[in-house]
């Protein structure tokens, strides 16, 4: 099974990408296919609302002059998708948002592409605000027909240094246990997807 890490914080090396990367070693240790993708610093932009995404059906998106078909193909390819932002005044950061509005339409607009994929937010904060920016990410997943794991807590790492979120022991052992979550799920659906409600 394949899993992707998609991260929308700008900044190599940060608290976002070191809590995605321990997310990701528990699938790998799993078995299961991993990477680990950056929109965040990218130049991509929001939605047009063009709405050829709805006349072309070819699950891409009309602006091609950026990077999100390639991200949107690996998301359609992904038994699970983990989204990661920092906090930005109390909500995701742009980079994000835009891929965001992007593949939730193009999704929509192409026979539910994500539907039974299983989706899960992670947040970088210093302090607060984080639950915002989370939700915005679950609200994707919600309203795309995916399956949301629980965890031991909201999927949140606190730090504003590099590596700082290191330092934050129930953060990581909530990625920890989000990992296996995620690998448990897949494991437990991947024989009844074909069943999934579709209307």
């Amino acid at each position: 099974m394949y899993a992707l890490a998609v991260n929308g914080s700008p900044r190599k090396g940060g608290n976002t990408e070191l809590l995605l990367q321990e997310v990701l070693g528990e699938l790998s240790s799993s078995g299961w296919e991993t990477e680990l993708v950056k929109v965040g610093g990218t130049d991509i932009r929001g939605c047009i609302a063009c709405e050829k995404c709805f006349a072309n059906k070819n699950n891409q998106c009309a602006v091609k002059k950026d990077v999100f078909n390639d991200i949107y193909a690996k998301m359609c390819k992904a038994d699970a998708m983990i989204l990661g932002s920092p906090t930005y005044f109390a909500a995701v950061s742009g980079d994000l948002k835009a891929l965001i509005e992007r593949a939730g339409f193009v999704a929509y607009a192409n026979d539910n592409a994500f539907t039974g994929k299983i989706g899960a937010a992670v947040v970088a904060v210093r302090r607060g605000g984080a639950t915002h920016a989370y939700d915005t990410i679950n609200h994707m997943f919600q309203m795309s027909r995916m399956i949301l794991p629980g965890s031991t807590y909201w999927n949140m790492g606190y730090g504003l240094k590099k590596g700082e979120v290191k330092e934050d022991a129930e953060g990581l052992n909530n990625m920890h246990h989000l990992g296996k979550a995620i690998a448990w799920l897949g494991k437990a659906i991947q024989p009844h997807l074909d069943d999934y409600p579709k209307g």
